[in-house]
Protein backbone atom coordinates (compact mmCIF):
# COMPACT_ATOMS: atom_id res chain seq x y z
CA UNK A 1 0.00 0.00 0.00
CA UNK A 2 1.14 3.26 -1.20
CA UNK A 3 2.12 6.14 1.23
CA UNK A 4 -0.75 8.36 -0.70
CA UNK A 5 -3.59 5.52 0.54
CA UNK A 6 -2.05 5.80 4.56
CA UNK A 7 -2.86 9.60 4.98
CA UNK A 8 -5.32 8.32 7.83
CA UNK A 9 -3.02 5.95 9.66
CA UNK A 10 -0.08 8.94 9.48
CA UNK A 11 -1.92 11.64 10.56
CA UNK A 12 -5.30 9.97 12.70
CA UNK A 13 -7.75 12.17 14.39
CA UNK A 14 -8.11 10.89 18.04
CA UNK A 15 -11.59 10.74 19.44
CA UNK A 16 -12.63 12.36 22.77
CA UNK A 17 -12.03 9.12 24.74
CA UNK A 18 -8.64 8.59 23.55
CA UNK A 19 -7.68 12.51 23.81
CA UNK A 20 -8.53 12.59 27.54
CA UNK A 21 -6.42 9.10 27.37
CA UNK A 22 -3.23 10.43 25.86
CA UNK A 23 -3.95 13.70 27.83
CA UNK A 24 -2.84 11.37 31.20
CA UNK A 25 0.63 11.06 29.57
CA UNK A 26 1.15 14.87 29.34
CA UNK A 27 4.37 15.87 30.60
CA UNK A 28 3.44 20.07 31.04
CA UNK A 29 0.31 21.83 30.71
CA UNK A 30 -1.47 23.48 28.34
CA UNK A 31 0.30 26.00 25.96
CA UNK A 32 -1.61 28.44 23.76
CA UNK A 33 0.45 30.09 20.72
CA UNK A 34 -0.45 33.13 18.45
CA UNK A 35 -0.67 32.31 14.83
CA UNK A 36 2.89 31.73 13.11
CA UNK A 37 4.78 30.97 16.68
CA UNK A 38 7.22 28.38 16.49
CA UNK A 39 6.32 25.11 18.89
CA UNK A 40 9.70 23.12 17.57
CA UNK A 41 11.94 23.71 14.83
CA UNK A 42 14.34 21.37 12.88
CA UNK A 43 16.85 20.40 14.37
CA UNK A 44 15.56 21.07 18.04
CA UNK A 45 16.66 17.73 20.10
CA UNK A 46 14.19 16.58 22.77
CA UNK A 47 11.20 18.38 21.22
CA UNK A 48 7.85 17.28 22.62
CA UNK A 49 4.85 15.57 20.30
CA UNK A 50 2.28 18.13 20.72
CA UNK A 51 -1.41 16.88 21.24
CA UNK A 52 -4.03 19.36 19.38
CA UNK A 53 -6.86 20.50 21.92
CA UNK A 54 -7.80 24.03 19.68
CA UNK A 55 -6.56 25.23 16.62
CA UNK A 56 -4.22 23.77 14.43
CA UNK A 57 -0.35 22.89 13.80
CA UNK A 58 1.24 23.56 10.20
CA UNK A 59 4.15 21.03 9.98
CA UNK A 60 6.79 21.47 7.40
CA UNK A 61 9.62 19.92 6.12
CA UNK A 62 13.16 21.27 5.12
CA UNK A 63 16.65 20.83 4.17
CA UNK A 64 19.82 21.71 4.61
CA UNK A 65 19.51 24.74 1.68
CA UNK A 66 16.64 26.28 3.23
CA UNK A 67 13.84 24.64 0.81
CA UNK A 68 10.81 24.23 2.83
CA UNK A 69 7.30 22.07 2.03
CA UNK A 70 4.28 21.59 4.02
CA UNK A 71 3.90 18.13 5.04
CA UNK A 72 0.09 18.77 6.91
CA UNK A 73 -1.52 21.15 9.14
CA UNK A 74 -2.49 19.11 12.18
CA UNK A 75 -5.77 20.37 14.04
CA UNK A 76 -7.49 19.13 17.55
CA UNK A 77 -7.23 15.16 18.44
CA UNK A 78 -4.37 14.91 16.01
CA UNK A 79 -0.41 14.81 17.00
CA UNK A 80 2.76 16.03 15.96
CA UNK A 81 6.16 14.13 16.15
CA UNK A 82 7.96 11.23 14.50
CA UNK A 83 9.98 8.40 15.23
CA UNK A 84 13.02 10.98 16.51
CA UNK A 85 10.48 11.90 19.27
CA UNK A 86 10.64 8.67 20.63
CA UNK A 87 14.51 8.96 21.75
CA UNK A 88 14.44 12.71 22.06
CA UNK A 89 16.61 12.81 19.04
CA UNK A 90 17.08 15.82 17.06
CA UNK A 91 13.34 16.96 15.04
CA UNK A 92 13.18 16.52 11.27
CA UNK A 93 10.54 18.61 10.78
CA UNK A 94 8.93 22.06 11.78
CA UNK A 95 5.64 23.24 13.41
CA UNK A 96 4.29 26.02 13.83
CA UNK A 97 0.59 27.41 14.81
CA UNK A 98 -1.55 28.38 12.33
CA UNK A 99 -3.82 31.18 11.21
CA UNK A 100 -6.00 31.26 14.17
CA UNK A 101 -3.48 29.77 16.80
CA UNK A 102 -3.57 26.91 18.58
CA UNK A 103 -3.19 25.07 21.51
CA UNK A 104 -1.73 21.53 22.47
CA UNK A 105 -0.22 20.17 25.45
CA UNK A 106 3.53 18.32 25.55
CA UNK A 107 4.58 14.96 25.68
CA UNK A 108 8.31 14.14 26.18
CA UNK A 109 10.23 11.24 24.97
CA UNK A 110 9.80 9.46 28.30
CA UNK A 111 5.89 9.98 28.52
CA UNK A 112 5.49 9.28 25.03
CA UNK A 113 7.00 5.93 25.61
CA UNK A 114 4.67 5.33 28.95
CA UNK A 115 2.04 6.02 26.33
CA UNK A 116 2.89 3.56 23.61
CA UNK A 117 3.61 0.83 26.02
CA UNK A 118 0.67 1.62 28.93
CA UNK A 119 -2.02 2.38 26.66
CA UNK A 120 -2.15 -0.54 23.73
CA UNK A 121 -4.44 0.50 21.68
CA UNK A 122 -3.68 4.01 21.26
CA UNK A 123 -0.30 3.31 21.72
CA UNK A 124 -0.45 1.21 18.12
CA UNK A 125 -2.08 3.87 16.37
CA UNK A 126 0.40 6.22 17.49
CA UNK A 127 3.44 3.63 16.88
CA UNK A 128 2.55 3.35 13.76
CA UNK A 129 1.85 6.64 13.00
CA UNK A 130 5.17 7.80 14.00
CA UNK A 131 6.89 4.87 11.86
CA UNK A 132 5.28 6.34 8.84
CA UNK A 133 6.18 9.83 8.84
CA UNK A 134 9.61 9.00 9.19
CA UNK A 135 9.21 6.71 5.88
CA UNK A 136 7.36 9.83 4.24
CA UNK A 137 10.06 11.86 5.09
CA UNK A 138 12.99 9.87 3.67
CA UNK A 139 10.59 8.98 0.11
CA UNK A 140 10.14 12.74 0.38
CA UNK A 141 11.98 15.74 -1.17
CA UNK A 142 13.06 18.90 0.37
CA UNK A 143 13.68 17.34 3.63
CA UNK A 144 16.82 16.35 5.66
CA UNK A 145 20.53 16.76 4.90
CA UNK A 146 22.04 17.84 1.20
CA UNK A 147 25.07 15.86 0.17
CA UNK A 148 26.77 17.82 -2.40
CA UNK A 149 29.98 15.77 -4.28
CA UNK A 150 31.00 13.26 -7.25
CA UNK A 151 28.83 10.57 -7.88
CA UNK A 152 31.86 8.65 -7.86
CA UNK A 153 33.15 9.68 -4.89
CA UNK A 154 33.73 6.33 -2.21
CA UNK A 155 33.50 9.35 0.66
CA UNK A 156 30.03 10.60 -0.41
CA UNK A 157 29.20 7.06 -1.24
CA UNK A 158 30.10 6.01 1.88
CA UNK A 159 28.36 9.10 3.72
CA UNK A 160 25.04 8.49 2.03
CA UNK A 161 24.93 5.01 2.96
CA UNK A 162 25.55 5.91 5.86
CA UNK A 163 22.48 8.48 6.88
CA UNK A 164 20.22 5.80 4.34
CA UNK A 165 21.05 2.65 6.63
CA UNK A 166 20.02 4.85 9.59
CA UNK A 167 16.61 6.16 8.34
CA UNK A 168 18.09 9.40 8.21
CA UNK A 169 16.38 11.72 4.90
CA UNK A 170 18.91 12.74 2.70
CA UNK A 171 19.30 14.77 -1.07
CA UNK A 172 22.19 14.54 -3.08
CA UNK A 173 23.35 16.90 -5.49
CA UNK A 174 25.93 16.39 -8.29
CA UNK A 175 28.81 18.73 -7.60
CA UNK A 176 29.35 18.95 -11.64
CA UNK A 177 25.22 19.76 -12.11
CA UNK A 178 24.30 22.71 -12.41
CA UNK A 179 23.15 22.94 -9.15
CA UNK A 180 25.91 21.67 -7.82
CA UNK A 181 28.69 24.57 -9.40
CA UNK A 182 26.23 27.12 -7.88
CA UNK A 183 26.80 25.75 -4.31
CA UNK A 184 30.35 24.98 -4.59
CA UNK A 185 30.88 28.40 -6.11
CA UNK A 186 28.46 30.25 -3.45
CA UNK A 187 30.57 28.53 -0.35
CA UNK A 188 33.67 28.93 -2.21
CA UNK A 189 34.87 25.24 -2.06
CA UNK A 190 37.71 23.17 -3.20
CA UNK A 191 37.96 19.88 -4.90
CA UNK A 192 39.19 18.19 -1.33
CA UNK A 193 36.47 20.23 0.99
CA UNK A 194 33.67 17.47 -1.21
CA UNK A 195 31.47 16.05 -0.06
CA UNK A 196 29.99 18.76 1.57
CA UNK A 197 27.11 18.03 3.93
CA UNK A 198 24.99 20.58 4.61
CA UNK A 199 23.10 19.87 7.68
CA UNK A 200 19.04 20.54 7.87
CA UNK A 201 19.53 23.61 10.41
CA UNK A 202 22.08 25.03 7.63
CA UNK A 203 25.37 23.94 9.11
CA UNK A 204 28.25 22.97 6.51
CA UNK A 205 30.42 19.95 7.24
CA UNK A 206 33.40 19.64 4.78
CA UNK A 207 34.48 15.55 4.17
CA UNK A 208 32.49 14.86 7.60
CA UNK A 209 33.56 11.29 8.94
CA UNK A 210 30.44 9.51 10.42
CA UNK A 211 30.84 10.56 14.11
CA UNK A 212 30.60 14.34 12.79
CA UNK A 213 27.82 14.23 10.31
CA UNK A 214 25.64 11.91 13.46
CA UNK A 215 26.69 14.82 15.65
CA UNK A 216 25.16 17.20 13.01
CA UNK A 217 21.80 15.70 13.07
CA UNK A 218 21.44 15.19 16.47
CA UNK A 219 21.66 11.21 16.23
CA UNK A 220 24.03 10.34 18.76
CA UNK A 221 22.65 11.07 22.66
CA UNK A 222 24.81 12.61 25.47
CA UNK A 223 26.23 9.48 27.97
CA UNK A 224 26.31 9.92 31.58
CA UNK A 225 30.16 8.18 32.19
CA UNK A 226 28.41 7.85 35.81
CA UNK A 227 25.67 5.60 35.11
CA UNK A 228 25.02 2.16 35.11
CA UNK A 229 23.34 -0.06 32.82
CA UNK A 230 21.95 -3.45 33.41
CA UNK A 231 22.82 -4.40 29.84
CA UNK A 232 25.60 -3.10 27.39
CA UNK A 233 24.83 -4.86 24.18
CA UNK A 234 27.89 -4.21 21.26
CA UNK A 235 26.24 -4.47 18.08
CA UNK A 236 22.87 -3.15 16.47
CA UNK A 237 22.02 -6.05 14.03
CA UNK A 238 19.37 -8.36 14.54
CA UNK A 239 20.79 -10.34 17.36
CA UNK A 240 21.43 -6.80 19.05
CA UNK A 241 18.28 -5.39 18.51
CA UNK A 242 16.33 -8.27 19.80
CA UNK A 243 18.13 -8.51 23.20
CA UNK A 244 17.04 -4.82 23.63
CA UNK A 245 13.93 -5.06 22.47
CA UNK A 246 13.27 -8.29 24.93
CA UNK A 247 15.86 -6.94 27.83
CA UNK A 248 13.65 -3.32 27.94
CA UNK A 249 10.85 -4.45 27.43
CA UNK A 250 11.41 -6.64 30.45
CA UNK A 251 12.17 -3.41 32.88
CA UNK A 252 15.96 -3.83 32.25
CA UNK A 253 18.32 -0.62 31.67
CA UNK A 254 19.48 -1.20 27.99
CA UNK A 255 22.43 0.45 26.35
CA UNK A 256 23.11 -0.49 22.35
CA UNK A 257 26.36 0.71 20.76
CA UNK A 258 27.18 0.21 17.10
CA UNK A 259 29.92 1.61 15.18
CA UNK A 260 27.94 2.41 12.33
CA UNK A 261 24.30 1.81 11.66
CA UNK A 262 21.45 -0.45 12.84
CA UNK A 263 20.68 -4.20 11.29
CA UNK A 264 24.74 -5.10 11.00
CA UNK A 265 25.38 -6.86 7.88
CA UNK A 266 21.68 -7.70 7.38
CA UNK A 267 20.86 -4.30 6.98
CA UNK A 268 22.58 -4.32 4.09
CA UNK A 269 20.25 -7.17 2.02
CA UNK A 270 18.18 -6.00 -0.41
CA UNK A 271 15.30 -8.83 0.50
CA UNK A 272 15.17 -11.36 3.10
CA UNK A 273 12.52 -14.22 1.94
CA UNK A 274 13.20 -17.12 3.89
CA UNK A 275 12.34 -14.81 7.63
CA UNK A 276 9.39 -16.32 9.53
CA UNK A 277 6.16 -14.24 8.99
CA UNK A 278 7.29 -12.41 5.92
CA UNK A 279 6.16 -14.47 2.71
CA UNK A 280 7.03 -11.95 0.51
CA UNK A 281 9.96 -10.74 1.60
CA UNK A 282 11.44 -7.91 3.41
CA UNK A 283 14.50 -5.73 3.19
CA UNK A 284 17.10 -5.63 5.85
CA UNK A 285 16.63 -2.36 6.34
CA UNK A 286 13.49 -2.64 6.81
CA UNK A 287 13.20 -5.14 9.19
CA UNK A 288 16.57 -3.27 11.45
CA UNK A 289 14.19 -0.09 11.20
CA UNK A 290 11.23 -1.86 12.61
CA UNK A 291 13.55 -3.24 15.59
CA UNK A 292 14.95 -0.18 16.10
CA UNK A 293 11.41 1.70 16.86
CA UNK A 294 10.76 -1.28 18.63
CA UNK A 295 13.76 -1.32 20.94
CA UNK A 296 13.12 2.92 21.52
CA UNK A 297 9.31 2.14 22.95
CA UNK A 298 10.18 0.35 25.39
CA UNK A 299 12.83 2.71 26.07
CA UNK A 300 16.43 1.26 25.10
CA UNK A 301 19.32 3.80 24.40
CA UNK A 302 20.49 3.43 21.13
CA UNK A 303 24.23 4.94 20.47
CA UNK A 304 25.69 4.90 17.28
CA UNK A 305 27.63 5.92 15.59
CA UNK A 306 30.18 4.93 18.76
CA UNK A 307 32.88 2.83 18.41
CA UNK A 308 33.84 0.28 21.38
CA UNK A 309 37.79 0.10 21.56
CA UNK A 310 37.94 -2.71 23.71
CA UNK A 311 36.83 -4.47 27.07
CA UNK A 312 38.01 -4.23 29.95
CA UNK A 313 37.46 -7.42 32.35
CA UNK A 314 39.82 -6.44 35.09
CA UNK A 315 37.18 -4.03 36.36
CA UNK A 316 38.29 -0.36 36.22
CA UNK A 317 36.98 3.18 37.61
CA UNK A 318 34.31 5.24 37.05
CA UNK A 319 35.08 8.90 35.20
CA UNK A 320 35.34 10.47 39.19
CA UNK A 321 37.83 7.55 39.68
CA UNK A 322 36.07 5.63 41.73
CA UNK A 323 37.32 1.69 41.99
CA UNK A 324 34.17 -0.71 40.56
CA UNK A 325 35.71 -3.93 40.09
CA UNK A 326 31.92 -5.76 40.13
CA UNK A 327 30.88 -3.93 36.92
CA UNK A 328 32.03 -4.35 33.27
CA UNK A 329 33.95 -1.41 31.82
CA UNK A 330 33.70 -0.24 28.46
CA UNK A 331 36.17 1.89 26.29
CA UNK A 332 35.23 3.97 23.78
CA UNK A 333 37.55 4.90 20.81
CA UNK A 334 36.76 8.62 21.98
CA UNK A 335 38.23 7.96 25.35
CA UNK A 336 34.71 7.78 27.26
CA UNK A 337 34.22 5.32 29.94
CA UNK A 338 30.81 3.18 30.01
CA UNK A 339 29.90 0.73 32.71
CA UNK A 340 27.70 -2.11 32.97
CA UNK A 341 26.47 -4.97 35.24
CA UNK A 342 26.39 -7.87 31.98
CA UNK A 343 27.82 -7.43 28.63
CA UNK A 344 26.56 -8.61 25.36
CA UNK A 345 28.76 -9.12 22.56
CA UNK A 346 26.51 -9.08 19.41
CA UNK A 347 29.37 -7.27 17.08
CA UNK A 348 28.84 -9.79 14.44
CA UNK A 349 31.77 -10.27 11.62
CA UNK A 350 33.81 -8.09 8.94
CA UNK A 351 33.55 -8.20 5.32
CA UNK A 352 36.24 -11.23 4.70
CA UNK A 353 38.37 -9.89 1.79
CA UNK A 354 40.69 -11.39 -0.95
CA UNK A 355 44.52 -11.35 -1.16
CA UNK A 356 44.68 -8.79 -3.54
CA UNK A 357 47.17 -5.87 -3.57
CA UNK A 358 45.34 -3.13 -4.20
CA UNK A 359 42.13 -3.98 -3.21
CA UNK A 360 41.94 -0.76 -0.19
CA UNK A 361 42.66 1.54 -3.57
CA UNK A 362 39.23 0.74 -4.46
CA UNK A 363 36.97 -0.10 -1.32
CA UNK A 364 33.80 2.51 -2.04
CA UNK A 365 35.05 3.27 -5.39
CA UNK A 366 34.30 0.50 -7.41
CA UNK A 367 34.70 -2.32 -4.80
CA UNK A 368 31.14 -3.04 -2.85
CA UNK A 369 30.71 -5.45 0.05
CA UNK A 370 26.97 -4.84 -0.17
CA UNK A 371 24.03 -3.96 -2.33
CA UNK A 372 21.93 -1.25 -1.19
CA UNK A 373 20.25 1.39 -3.70
CA UNK A 374 23.08 3.55 -3.13
CA UNK A 375 25.51 0.94 -5.33
CA UNK A 376 22.62 0.13 -7.72
CA UNK A 377 22.50 3.44 -8.60
CA UNK A 378 26.30 3.93 -9.12
CA UNK A 379 26.31 0.80 -11.50
CA UNK A 380 23.02 0.93 -13.23
CA UNK A 381 22.98 -0.38 -17.10
CA UNK A 382 26.63 -1.61 -16.66
CA UNK A 383 28.70 -4.54 -16.52
CA UNK A 384 29.45 -6.02 -12.46
CA UNK A 385 31.15 -8.58 -11.03
CA UNK A 386 29.68 -10.41 -7.63
CA UNK A 387 32.06 -12.83 -5.95
CA UNK A 388 29.99 -15.38 -3.58
CA UNK A 389 27.78 -18.42 -3.14
CA UNK A 390 26.29 -18.27 -0.28
CA UNK A 391 22.34 -16.84 0.67
CA UNK A 392 23.63 -12.93 1.04
CA UNK A 393 25.05 -13.37 -2.60
CA UNK A 394 22.15 -14.85 -3.90
CA UNK A 395 20.37 -11.77 -2.25
CA UNK A 396 22.42 -9.48 -3.78
CA UNK A 397 22.34 -10.83 -7.89
CA UNK A 398 18.25 -10.67 -7.48
CA UNK A 399 18.12 -7.44 -6.77
CA UNK A 400 21.49 -6.10 -8.79
CA UNK A 401 20.40 -7.76 -11.94
CA UNK A 402 17.60 -6.14 -12.87
CA UNK A 403 19.44 -3.30 -12.56
CA UNK A 404 22.80 -4.08 -14.56
CA UNK A 405 23.68 -5.30 -17.73
CA UNK A 406 25.72 -7.99 -17.35
CA UNK A 407 26.12 -9.57 -13.74
CA UNK A 408 28.98 -11.92 -14.09
CA UNK A 409 28.69 -14.00 -10.81
CA UNK A 410 32.28 -15.79 -9.72
CA UNK A 411 32.25 -18.88 -7.54
CA UNK A 412 35.27 -21.24 -6.67
CA UNK A 413 33.07 -24.26 -6.58
CA UNK A 414 31.31 -26.70 -9.03
CA UNK A 415 28.23 -24.55 -8.67
CA UNK A 416 25.87 -22.71 -6.63
CA UNK A 417 23.86 -25.41 -5.13
CA UNK A 418 26.12 -26.57 -2.08
CA UNK A 419 25.68 -23.44 -0.82
CA UNK A 420 22.93 -21.68 -1.48
CA UNK A 421 19.25 -21.70 -0.63
CA UNK A 422 16.89 -23.33 -3.82
CA UNK A 423 15.01 -20.71 -4.25
CA UNK A 424 17.90 -18.12 -4.80
CA UNK A 425 19.66 -20.66 -7.28
CA UNK A 426 16.51 -21.34 -9.33
CA UNK A 427 15.89 -17.17 -9.03
CA UNK A 428 19.14 -17.00 -10.72
CA UNK A 429 18.93 -19.33 -13.08
CA UNK A 430 16.11 -17.67 -14.80
CA UNK A 431 17.93 -14.57 -14.82
CA UNK A 432 18.73 -13.79 -18.52
CA UNK A 433 21.70 -11.32 -18.19
CA UNK A 434 23.41 -13.15 -15.27
CA UNK A 435 26.77 -15.36 -16.35
CA UNK A 436 27.71 -17.88 -13.77
CA UNK A 437 31.91 -18.39 -13.95
CA UNK A 438 32.25 -21.43 -11.80
CA UNK A 439 35.66 -23.13 -10.75
CA UNK A 440 37.10 -19.22 -11.00
CA UNK A 441 38.07 -16.54 -8.14
CA UNK A 442 39.07 -12.79 -8.36
CA UNK A 443 43.02 -12.55 -8.41
CA UNK A 444 43.75 -8.65 -9.43
CA UNK A 445 41.86 -5.08 -10.25
CA UNK A 446 42.59 -2.73 -12.80
CA UNK A 447 42.40 1.20 -12.38
CA UNK A 448 42.69 3.90 -14.85
CA UNK A 449 45.00 6.87 -14.11
CA UNK A 450 42.49 8.48 -11.79
CA UNK A 451 42.27 5.50 -9.60
CA UNK A 452 38.55 4.64 -10.63
CA UNK A 453 38.15 0.69 -10.87
CA UNK A 454 37.90 0.14 -14.73
CA UNK A 455 38.55 -3.81 -14.77
CA UNK A 456 38.90 -7.14 -12.78
CA UNK A 457 41.14 -9.97 -13.72
CA UNK A 458 39.86 -13.83 -12.77
CA UNK A 459 42.15 -17.29 -12.79
CA UNK A 460 40.18 -20.76 -13.80
CA UNK A 461 41.04 -22.83 -10.79
CA UNK A 462 41.45 -26.00 -12.86
CA UNK A 463 43.95 -24.45 -15.96
CA UNK A 464 45.04 -21.65 -14.21
CA UNK A 465 44.15 -19.03 -17.25
CA UNK A 466 43.48 -15.94 -16.27
CA UNK A 467 40.33 -13.61 -17.87
CA UNK A 468 40.20 -9.99 -17.71
CA UNK A 469 36.71 -7.96 -17.60
CA UNK A 470 36.01 -4.21 -18.61
CA UNK A 471 34.26 -3.36 -15.73
CA UNK A 472 33.54 -0.66 -12.86
CA UNK A 473 31.99 -2.57 -10.62
CA UNK A 474 32.85 -5.58 -8.46
CA UNK A 475 30.42 -6.89 -5.08
CA UNK A 476 32.53 -9.09 -2.76
CA UNK A 477 30.47 -11.35 -0.57
CA UNK A 478 32.83 -14.03 0.28
CA UNK A 479 31.66 -14.49 3.96
CA UNK A 480 33.42 -12.57 7.17
CA UNK A 481 35.44 -12.95 10.29
CA UNK A 482 34.54 -11.91 13.79
CA UNK A 483 34.51 -8.70 14.46
CA UNK A 484 36.56 -9.80 18.52
CA UNK A 485 39.20 -7.30 17.94
CA UNK A 486 38.22 -5.12 20.78
CA UNK A 487 37.97 -7.81 23.61
CA UNK A 488 41.63 -7.97 23.61
CA UNK A 489 41.79 -11.32 25.29
CA UNK A 490 39.27 -10.63 27.84
CA UNK A 491 37.02 -13.62 26.41
CA UNK A 492 37.83 -17.04 25.16
CA UNK A 493 38.06 -17.29 21.45
CA UNK A 494 38.18 -20.50 19.28
CA UNK A 495 40.98 -21.06 16.97
CA UNK A 496 38.77 -19.16 14.07
CA UNK A 497 38.32 -15.86 16.54
CA UNK A 498 34.61 -16.61 17.52
CA UNK A 499 33.56 -16.56 20.74
CA UNK A 500 33.37 -19.32 23.03
CA UNK A 501 29.97 -19.62 25.08
CA UNK A 502 28.57 -22.18 26.86
CA UNK A 503 32.41 -23.03 29.30
CA UNK A 504 31.21 -20.68 32.26
CA UNK A 505 30.29 -23.70 34.07
CA UNK A 506 27.61 -22.28 35.74
CA UNK A 507 25.42 -24.78 34.47
CA UNK A 508 26.73 -27.84 34.81
CA UNK A 509 26.28 -30.48 31.60
CA UNK A 510 24.53 -27.56 29.68
CA UNK A 511 25.99 -26.60 26.61
CA UNK A 512 23.53 -24.25 25.21
CA UNK A 513 24.66 -21.57 27.69
CA UNK A 514 25.07 -18.34 25.94
CA UNK A 515 27.27 -16.76 28.78
CA UNK A 516 31.25 -16.93 27.89
CA UNK A 517 34.02 -17.72 29.90
CA UNK A 518 33.80 -14.19 31.89
CA UNK A 519 30.69 -13.89 34.55
CA UNK A 520 28.23 -11.44 33.61
CA UNK A 521 29.48 -11.11 29.78
CA UNK A 522 27.79 -13.25 26.94
CA UNK A 523 27.93 -13.70 23.55
CA UNK A 524 25.01 -14.27 20.81
CA UNK A 525 24.64 -14.02 16.65
CA UNK A 526 27.41 -14.32 14.12
CA UNK A 527 29.99 -13.74 16.46
CA UNK A 528 29.49 -16.43 18.71
CA UNK A 529 31.25 -19.81 17.89
CA UNK A 530 28.59 -22.24 16.29
CA UNK A 531 25.65 -20.25 16.07
CA UNK A 532 23.64 -20.99 12.87
CA UNK A 533 24.42 -17.85 10.42
CA UNK A 534 20.72 -16.94 10.03
CA UNK A 535 18.72 -13.46 10.68
CA UNK A 536 15.80 -15.81 12.54
CA UNK A 537 18.72 -17.52 14.70
CA UNK A 538 20.34 -14.45 15.52
CA UNK A 539 17.27 -12.74 16.50
CA UNK A 540 16.45 -16.07 18.72
CA UNK A 541 19.75 -15.74 21.05
CA UNK A 542 19.04 -12.28 21.26
CA UNK A 543 15.69 -13.52 23.17
CA UNK A 544 17.13 -16.44 24.81
CA UNK A 545 19.78 -14.36 26.49
CA UNK A 546 17.96 -12.05 28.19
CA UNK A 547 16.72 -14.92 30.52
CA UNK A 548 20.21 -15.62 31.24
CA UNK A 549 20.89 -12.62 32.09
CA UNK A 550 18.05 -12.33 34.39
CA UNK A 551 19.72 -15.69 36.37
CA UNK A 552 22.81 -13.89 36.36
CA UNK A 553 21.49 -10.93 37.86
CA UNK A 554 19.59 -12.77 40.16
CA UNK A 555 22.94 -13.97 41.94
CA UNK A 556 22.72 -18.11 42.92
CA UNK A 557 20.97 -16.96 46.11
CA UNK A 558 18.01 -15.50 44.62
CA UNK A 559 15.28 -17.38 42.62
CA UNK A 560 15.99 -17.33 39.24
CA UNK A 561 13.23 -16.20 36.65
CA UNK A 562 11.11 -18.13 34.97
CA UNK A 563 13.09 -18.93 31.59
CA UNK A 564 9.30 -18.33 29.86
CA UNK A 565 9.49 -14.82 30.59
CA UNK A 566 10.83 -14.18 27.36
CA UNK A 567 8.61 -16.66 25.40
CA UNK A 568 5.89 -14.15 24.52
Amino acid sequence: MALDDRHHQMFPVLDTAQVATARRFASGPPRTCDAGEVLFDVGDCDAPVWLVLEGAIEVVRRDGLGHEKPITTQGAGQFTGEVSQLAGRASLAAGRAAADGCTAVPIDAAHLRALVVGAAELGELVMRALILRRVGLIEGDASGSVLVGLSDDAHLTGLQGFLTRNGYPNTLVDAQSGEGREIVERFGLQADDLPLMICPDGRLLRRPGNAEAAACLGMTPELDPDAVHDVAIVGAGPAGLAAAVYAASEGLSVLVLDQRAIGGQAGASARIENYLGFPTGISGQALAGRAYSQALKFGAELAIPLEVARLDCGGGQTGNGTDTPDLHHLHLASGEVLRARTVVIASGARYRRPEIDNLAQFEGAGVSYWASPVEARLCKDEDVALVGGGNSAGQAVVFLAPRVRTLHLIVRGDGLEASMSRYLVDRIAALPNVELHRHTELVGLEGDSSGSLVGAVCRDRRSGRTRHCALRHVFLFIGADPNTGWLRDCVALDHAGFVTTGLDGTRPGDSTSLQTDRAGVFAIGDVRAGSVKRVAAAVGEGAAVVAQIHRYLAGPGDKPRDDDATAS
